[in-house]
């Protein structure tokens, strides 16, 4: 029997890969820091004009993508393969969630392209009393790289997808002041601590616009997954769960 870890991608790639994470930032076993001379780009001074940094809300969920196959829309984990074939029941919500709302992916993704976003149905370490969808919108990849944040938030409209709460557009960004101007709750109405924030930074390039990078700062005292019941041995907590199933521990 073929296990999840040896199922087929489709895309022949993972649908997403880590982001480094800047000096002072909580990190884990597997994560990376980010140069200090590329941090400070970010965070103290750009190189010239044609840099941009974007700072928005770090959300606290799944991710995952969605990837239009010809005419076909598919729900995929971060890792790359089908959420379908997931034993995760929050992926399978995802894979479902997807399918129901296939159209308005195809009206955002051109064929080989794919989105990808926080999937916040499940709480991990951060509930959240969600005003909207349990998905937001990060990524719009192509080919593998990531198109700018104006074409992200200009494509996703069609759709009618949420996109991070934005902290900061222009000039660089230190983690504390940063920090200091997310709402309480952030803008996505967490009822624990904000998890942090990413960085983008974006270069003009002739007449169009490239993506750097993207760095993150995780506060000190996050712990992940504190929430999942795995980690708990108590019922999982629910930030959205469909009608049509049993509503229990679902958060008002």
């Amino acid at each position: 029997m073929t296990s999840p870890d040896d199922a087929p991608r489709p895309l022949g790639r993972k649908a997403y890969g880590s982001i480094p994470h800047l000096p002072g930032s909580r990190t884990g076993p597997a994560d990376k820091h980010l140069s200090l001379e590329l941090a400070r780009i970010c965070t103290e001074r750009l190189r010239d004009a044609r840099d941009s940094v974007i700072v928005l809300e770090k959300l606290d969920g799944s991710c995952v993508a969605a990837a239009r196959l010809g005419d076909e829309v598919i729900a995929l984990g971060r890792e790359g393969r089908l959420a379908a074939h997931s034993p995760n029941e929050a992926r399978q919500l995802w894979s479902s969630w997807v399918s129901t709302h296939a159209e308005r992916f195809k009206a955002v993704l051109q064929p080989g392209e794919w989105l990808v976003g926080e999937w916040l149905a499940l709480a991990h370490g951060t509930r959240y009393a969600l005003a909207h969808e349990p998905f937001v919108a990060f990524d719009l990849m192509r080919q593998g790289a990531r198109l700018p944040w104006a074409e992200l938030t200009s494509r996703v409209r069609a759709g009618g997808f949420t996109t991070p709460g934005v902290i900061h557009e222009g000039g660089p960004l230190n983690i504390d002041t940063a920090m200091a101007l997310l709402p309480p709750g952030g803008f996505h109405h967490a009822l624990d601590p904000v998890e942090g924030a990413v960085w983008r930074l974006e270069r003009q390039d002739g007449a169009g616009v490239r993506v750097e990078l993207l760095t993150k700062y995780v506060r000190r005292d996050k712990v992940d997954g504190s929430l999942l019941p795995e980690n708990t041995g108590r019922p999982a907590i629910w930030n959205w769960r469909p009608a049509a199933l049993p509503s229990k521990d679902v958060l008002p």
